[in-house]
């Protein structure tokens, strides 16, 4: 009997769950999976306290409580002038990674291709081979990590049903520019194509650059899946709150997929949400220059210490080359170096269809304290 569906061939246990259990094996500073390690805005926590011994307890509705969705509508309003009916145009689901899922299931038929921007997050083979899809990557390579338009549009075939884009951009922390989206925007519309965009770091942005979500491009309001999250603006990663918006028809698609995944979740987590997705520009301005500020403390050590560091314009990750180092293959070098110097990463190449542009590629996360930043950087001296 075979071991398992031939859609898991190649899946097996995530690098984050590898390198987490090798963290905590050898007592290393987790600079790996991507958590930070401080709790969300305290009012966040006493709200789901309040909601717990509310009662709030049992399911929520199918497509999220109604103060979820509306402050969702809200928050598209306020920061990218997107109208959208609390009702029938928004969907609260279990993570981003769910609305992914439920999205790639909702439109992509056994053999449809669908093209997504290479590195990618380890979830979208996931839930391409799920969905009987065919990955088609565009590679983002170092060091600058712009997008090829041509070769995008050379990656369009008549199989060619949907476009996983994702920026803020994990794990390159790359931010596409307006003239990219354009050239996304181009490409969907002449095709006719689904497009999928991933923005959980909408608001992890630095430099003084925006985020600028697809749905905002002429053309693209009934043809995009727009997905984010809580996790990463709140520091709540473990309650798994995300959301889709968009017009009804793709809502009651993806709601059609997604309520056969988990049906509902998170209910006394919904309504602090809520809440907190209306606070004031000082929490998201302040998240922003705290992150950048830590951004710098890593990207700086890992610099003096002899990486070649690629400095991210959003997310909470710092790719470094490590071939100044005398090293050339991540996953190799990942490994020992629990062992070798107290800290965990991420190498690039797992995140690749083809490994080669990814080998000597690390992933360094930096959203933890600072003096556990510093502390990281006193270990990698052993290097």
């Amino acid at each position: 009997m075979r071991a398992h569906a031939e859609r898991l061939d190649g899946l097996g246990t995530t690098i984050f769950a590898e390198m987490s259990a090798l963290a905590v094996a050898t007592g290393s500073v987790n600079l790996g999976q991507g958590f930070p390690d401080r709790d969300g805005p305290d009012s966040l926590l006493e709200d789901a306290i309040a909601a717990i011994r509310a009662g709030a307890n049992q399911y929520p509705p199918a497509r999220g409580v109604p103060a979820l969705r509306q402050a969702i509508a809200d928050h598209q309003k306020r920061f990218y002038d997107l109208a959208y009916d609390p009702d029938t145009q928004v969907l609260v689901t279990t993570g981003a990674t769910e609305a992914v899922a439920a999205a790639l299931l909702a439109f992509v038929e056994p053999g449809d291709e669908v093209i997504a921007l290479e590195p990618y997050y380890d979830s979208y083979a996931a839930g391409i081979a799920f969905a009987g899809g065919r990955r088609v990557p565009v590679t983002l390579r170092a060091p600058s990590y712009r997008l090829d338009l041509d070769e995008l549009r050379a990656a369009v075939t008549p199989r060619t049903k949907v476009l996983l884009i994702n920026s803020p951009h994990n794990p390159t922390g790359t931010v596409l520019t307006d003239l990219e989206l354009q050239g996304i925007c181009d490409v969907a519309i002449e095709h006719d194509l689904v497009v999928i965009t991933d923005e959980v770091y909408e608001h992890l942005v630095y430099d003084g650059l925006q985020h600028r979500p697809l749905a905002s491009y002429d053309g693209m309001a009934d043809r995009t899946v727009s997905i984010s999250s809580a996790g990463k603006t709140f520091a709540v990663t473990g309650w798994k709150i995300g959301w889709v918006t968009g017009s009804p028809e793709v809502v009651t698609a993806v709601t059609t997929a997604k309520q056969f995944l988990t049906f509902t979740s998170g209910a006394p987590f919904q309504p602090a949400v809520a809440n907190a997705l209306a606070l004031g520009n000082d929490y998201f301005d302040a998240l922003r220059a705290d992150l950048q500020s830590r951004r710098d403390l890593l990207a700086n050590g890992l610099t003096d210490l002899g990486f070649e560091v690629h400095r991210p314009a959003g997310t909470y990750f710092i790719t470094t080359d490590i071939r100044p180092l005398g090293h050339t293959d991540g996953i190799a070098f990942c490994r020992m170096l629990p062992e070798k110097t107290g800290v965990v990463a991420i190498p690039h190449q797992v995140f690749y269809d083809n490994p080669t542009p990814g080998r000597p590629l690390v992933r360094w996360a930096f959203c933890k304290q600072p003096e556990v930043l510093e502390e990281a950087l006193n270990r990698l001296q052993k290097l």
